[in-house]
């Protein structure tokens, strides 16, 4: 469950652990061969800590002792009783355990008769959380339930520390801090903090469950930066409340400089709503929020804006706006399980118009498209089922040639089965697959999809690991107003079924040492499969065109996917893996592999070359390497089977150590007609950073992100200094966008938070 308070956690309140402080009561009880009661001037060695019981009354013949359900340890340099007072007084090194607590000071009385309680020079009570309390001064009464110290000094353990002039504890558990001064920062002799909070007056109102401040106000190195003559929170017990939380700034081209305060409704301990309208200098309102709700079964988390304003037309120019019209945005989340078979859950995401999140800086702003979502999924043992419905929504402010028409998918259904293995390991697999394609103006398309597959795996006696599978896709269509490669329109029924069968071989090689290990695997995969067969001309591609032949497939029995297209043609694939395991060097890996197609031309060979002779696909491969904290490399790969130069290359680096770490990250992509985004020849694209620690405390970071390909520009750069201590910590981020033309001057977004830990955060978002 998530919790929220007003004003952040203020640590300031863990002094109010002092409410369970209690110095255990003196003894009325003595230990017998000790001590003579009647004896005024008998005084006790040093002895080891032993238990008493601190009872109402000295035992007498008249009245039984009463016995506490808690041992009190007890030692002292020596121990004086004076009957014709009733006082006992420790003296000397004196040290009290009870309930895991113990209390340390230089002389202890205990005035029996006015039930009076007194720990006197350099008294310390440590307690069970680690808490540690320093007083010159303690007097507690009434049954140790009331009491004061003076010169009081807490160190917690998380090391913050508190001071106060005087802390009361009063009837009914309430508690008054005068004076009192909070702050989490190291300080040297003779210098203020970094920053403290202080007030004139701190009071626990132990039954409304409040922290009343009076005259309290913020230093930044002793000097006052903001004041506030009254002001209150619930104390650290209470989980969540209403109230106002801390306000954020923000700024962007559209809305110009905004002001956002927040307000937390606590409905009940399971739901809540927080009211966040921005006032905007360019925009009027910005109206805001979000509700949360969890049960045992489950939980739904919303959030949304609204404003009635000028719609942005166009990116391309800064200020090209229409009329005023509503706009804004829904993210909803939720997940319900109904039983302990079923679960229900929902991603919703809505916006009014495509260029609504880059305009209000909102998540997900640089995505192209928005996907909604709504599911029910079943498990049972070796059964699995899924019913589900997709929506999408185009939100990208780039200019790219998209169709801004996505499907709706509704409903998508799948069920699969997994067969218990018989006594030789064998085991099948069923799946049952429908998916309705919905379009108002272009193809629409219904699919029934039945998958059975048969699967053996074996391992030699030499080690050498076999698995065969067997398996028929059964498909059924229903196609309406499709337009085929052909520039034909189908309209109708078609089917088709494609058979297929799989061989994969693997021999692991070991060798250990003493310091490493080192793996060398050969894999080979046949797949038989007919040739041809999807029926372009009447089948839509659907989910089965974003394709890529990588390290990832080659070695798969089917490398789309999704079902709108089969993966046709027999092919015979083969690599080797190599990999090396260290104590000391770490870890590292490589792959490669290329496939052999017996018949050219078939569904999945886009990386044959239509104009050779060659049945060989490229070479794909990875390289892993981490030999050292110091560099942390991946690389990914496809070399052209002829010339061996590069078609796709990825890389990935971390490198340095973290005082002067660099990022690096490179993908390089050849023209591929088979993508859903089509119009650029090909993607190269870099993004550098590197983050400094110039010193204990500052980190310096910044990055670039070049576009090599198209315009050879830079489409991002920006930076961000950070400065962190024991108490404080301070983010500034500054962000410069230009994707929109070489000519737009691009979009500038800043960000500056300040937080003082354990107290809050302010700044912009």
């Amino acid at each position: 469950m998530k919790n929220k308070r007003r004003f952040g956690l203020l640590p300031l309140l863990s002094l109010f652990l002092l409410c369970g402080f209690a110095i255990p009561s003196p003894a009325k009880e003595y230990i017998a061969g000790q001590i003579n009661p009647h004896d005024d001037s008998q005084t006790i060695p040093k002895a080891e800590i032993q238990p008493l019981n601190f009872i109402d009354a000295v035992p007498s013949a008249e009245k039984t002792p009463k016995k506490e359900t808690t041992d009190t340890y007890f030692s002292a340099d020596e121990m004086i009783n004076n009957d014709q007072l009733e006082t006992i007084t420790a003296i000397g090194n004196v040290n009290i355990m009870r309930d895991n607590m113990t209390v340390i000071a230089d002389k202890v009385v205990y005035n029996q008769r006015d039930d009076v309680v007194t720990a006197i020079g350099n008294v310390i009570l440590v307690e069970e959380d680690g808490n540690v309390v320093f007083s010159d001064y303690v007097e507690l009464t009434d049954k140790m339930s009331q009491g004061t110290m003076d010169n009081v000094k807490v160190v917690m353990k998380d090391e913050t520390r508190v001071s106060a002039k005087r802390f009361r504890r009063l009837e009914k558990d309430n508690k008054v801090m005068e004076k009192a001064v909070y702050s989490p920062c190291n300080v040297c002799s003779g210098e203020d903090p970094l920053w403290q909070l202080k007030a004139e007056k701190v009071r626990h109102d132990a039954e409304e469950k409040n922290i009343i401040y009076n005259n309290a106000y913020l230093e930044l190195k002793g000097i006052p930066v903001l004041y506030t003559p009254y002001f209150s929170h619930p104390d650290p017990s209470v989980k969540r409340r209403s109230g106002f939380l801390f306000p954020s700034l923000g700024s962007t081209s559209y809305l110009g400089q905004t002001f956002t305060p927040r307000y937390f409704w606590a409905i009940d301990d399971h739901q809540d709503i927080t009211f966040s309208p921005s006032i905007t200098a360019d925009r009027g309102i910005l109206w805001g929020g979000s509700f949360n709700k969890y049960g045992e079964k489950g939980f739904i988390s919303g959030s949304g804006t609204f404003i009635n304003a000028e719609e942005r037309l166009s990116y391309e120019e800064e200020n090209e706006f229409g009329e005023k019209r509503n706009r804004g945005n829904l993210f909803l989340t939720g997940r319900y399980e109904l039983n302990d078979y079923w679960v229900a859950d929902t991603d919703i995401n809505y916006v009014s118009d495509r260029y609504y999140l880059k305009d209000i800086s909102l998540p997900q702003k640089d995505n192209t498209w928005l996907t909604s979502r709504a599911s029910l999924q079943g498990f049972d043992n070796r059964n699995y089922a899924n019913i589900s419905a997709y929506y999408y929504k185009l939100v990208t402010y780039l200019d790219l040639p998209i169709n801004e028409e996505k499907p709706v998918i509704l409903p998508l259904m799948t069920y699969e089965n997994i067969s218990d293995p018989n006594r030789y390991g064998a085991y099948s697999k069923t799946t049952f697959d429908f998916a309705s394609v919905l379009r108002d103006d272009e193809s629409s398309s219904q699919r029934l999809t039945m998958i059975n597959s048969w699967n053996l795996p074996y391992t030699s006696p030499y080690g050498e690991k076999y698995k065969l599978t067997a398996s028929v896709k059964s498909d059924l269509y229903y196609v309406d107003n499709y337009l085929n490669p052909n520039n034909e329109n189908f309209s109708g029924t078609v089917g088709r079924v494609f058979p297929q069968v799989g061989l994969e071989w693997r021999m692991p090689f070991i060798k250990a040492t003493d310091t490493s290990r080192h793996i060398i695997e050969p894999v080979i995969v046949a797949v038989a499969a007919p040739n041809g067969g999807n029926k372009e001309d009447k089948i839509p591609n659907e989910d089965s065109q974003d394709i890529e032949f990588d390290d990832t497939n080659v070695l798969s029995l089917d490398r789309y996917a999704g079902y709108d297209r089969n993966d046709t043609g027999s092919r015979i694939s083969y690599g080797i893996n190599w990999s090396s395991y260290g104590d000391i060097m770490g870890r590292s890996s490589a792959f490669i592999a290329q496939s052999y197609f017996f018949k050219k031309n078939e569904s999945f060979d886009r990386n044959l070359d239509s104009n050779s002779d060659s049945y060989f696909s490229d070479y794909v491969g990875r390289i892993n390497a981490t030999p050292n904290e110091y560099l942390d490399l991946n690389y990914r790969f496809a070399l052209d089977k002829d010339n061996l130069e590069l078609t796709y290359s990825e890389l990935t680096a971390g490198i340095g150590p973290q005082m002067l770490r660099a990022y690096i990250s490179y993908i390089y992509l050849q023209n591929n007609p088979s993508a859903i985004l089509q119009g650029y020849n090909e993607r190269q694209e870099l993004y550098t950073s590197v983050q400094m620690q110039l010193t204990r405390d500052w980190t310096v970071e910044i990055y670039n992100r070049q576009d090599l390909a198209n315009m050879d520009r830079s489409l991002e750069y920006g930076g961000s200094i950070i400065y962190e201590d024991e108490c404080f910590k301070l983010i500034v981020d500054l962000r410069h966008y230009n994707y929109i033309s070489s000519e737009y001057d691009g979009d500038l977004e800043y960000t500056a938070t300040f937080v003082l830990k354990t107290l809050g955060s302010f700044g912009s978002e």
